[in-house]
């Protein structure tokens, strides 16, 4: 499968699937009825780079809230419903940008067709999200990916006789192989967008190594056309693991690159880890499209980082700065980091 090869399908401003870019996702963690506190951490996420955010609708109090968080905000939204459908048709009259239902609570029945109009009507896109949850009688003695892939044409078959084709697919398990294998099988003969990630990754460095474990394979195999790596509550650190991780896979060019040595017995700087975080935040803040690398002493200093447009190896007495692998100067530990901002401000300007 090649991610370009998918029926494009628009969100708001945004357009998911063809030759478009990987797009980010994520979600809010208040309730949705908190609206104010939503459309905050909403832009937050989006400034940050957030192409997508979903919220959750519990109730008619966070339907409500819809209309105030749309007017208040630039980024598309999408509804997540459960259980009630009604909450997604109202969602949509409150202009969200697509809708979210997952098969295991969500019965093809009457409302389920009014919404299917609705959505035909006004241009909206859904999403069916499959996961484990969504399959009452899911044999665990049989092969799992599989039953999830059953699960998802069956729907897909259901929204095709109804004549919507807005379709986003996702199909996410908590064990990273079914959900490797999941979207593998899956993607052999799905022709829609796929939202790619691992559910209930768990707590920050956990959640990152669990989603990179399978998002990785997934992309470099051409499939996957919005992602979400879900860690638990940290909307923004999701939004800036998933812009790292395309970067690295060269799939967000527009993106930092900080190059820094592990540290060993050569290296005399005993700050070097607080050093480089800084200077990756201050990249990231600015968003500043460069190669940087912190070197910890002079044997993996230039040679080391000579891909890198800018940097520092740590040397006796302070750091040397070196540009595009020539040495420039020494500077004392306590002006390493202001010197080597402003520098990198000259070369941006």
């Amino acid at each position: 499968m090649n991610r370009e090869n998918t029926k494009k399908v628009k969100v708001g401003n945004c357009y998911i699937g063809g030759s478009n870019k990987v797009l980010i996702q994520t979600m809010t963690t208040f309730k949705t009825s908190d609206k104010v506190k939503v459309a905050r951490q909403i832009n937050a996420c989006h400034k940050i780079g957030a192409d997508l955010v979903r919220v959750s609708i519990l109730d008619r109090d966070d339907v409500k809230a819809l209309k105030y968080i749309k007017t208040h905000t630039s980024c598309p939204i999408i509804a997540d419903i459960h259980y009630n459908l009604q909450f997604a048709i109202d969602a949509v009259n409150q202009g969200i940008d697509k809708i979210r239902i997952n098969p295991g609570n969500t019965a093809k029945n009457e409302l389920l067709d009014k919404l299917v109009d609705l959505l035909k009507e006004k241009e909206i896109a859904l999403r069916i999200g499959v996961n484990r949850g969504s399959i009452s009688n899911l044999d665990l003695n049989k092969d799992i990916p599989t039953q999830l892939v059953e699960k998802v044409n069956d729907y897909i078959n259901y929204f095709k006789s109804k004549g919507f084709y807005n379709l986003v697919i996702s199909i996410k398990d908590s064990d990273p192989f079914i959900t490797l294998n999941s979207y593998r099988l899956l993607a052999k003969t799905c022709k829609y967008p796929l939202h790619i990630g691992l559910t209930e990754s768990g707590i920050k460095e956990v959640g990152i190594i669990k989603s990179c474990s399978i998002l990785s394979p997934l992309l470099l195999d051409g499939i996957g056309s919005t992602i979400r790596i879900s860690l638990t509550n940290n909307p923004k650190e999701e939004v800036k693991t998933c812009k790292r991780l395309l970067h690295s896979l060269g799939l967000y060019p527009n993106y930092p690159t900080l190059i820094s040595c592990p540290t060993c017995g050569r290296s005399s700087s005993k700050n070097l880890d607080k050093l480089a975080k800084q200077v990756l935040k201050f990249l990231e803040d600015n968003n500043i499209n460069m190669t940087v690398a912190i070197m910890g002493c002079e044997v993996n200093g230039i040679n080391e980082a000579s891909n890198a447009k800018i940097g520092l190896a740590h040397v006796n007495g302070g750091f040397m700065l070196f540009i595009d692998g020539k040495t420039i100067k020494k500077v004392p530990d306590n002006e390493a980091l202001s010197t080597l901002k402003a520098e990198i401000l000259k070369l941006v300007s």
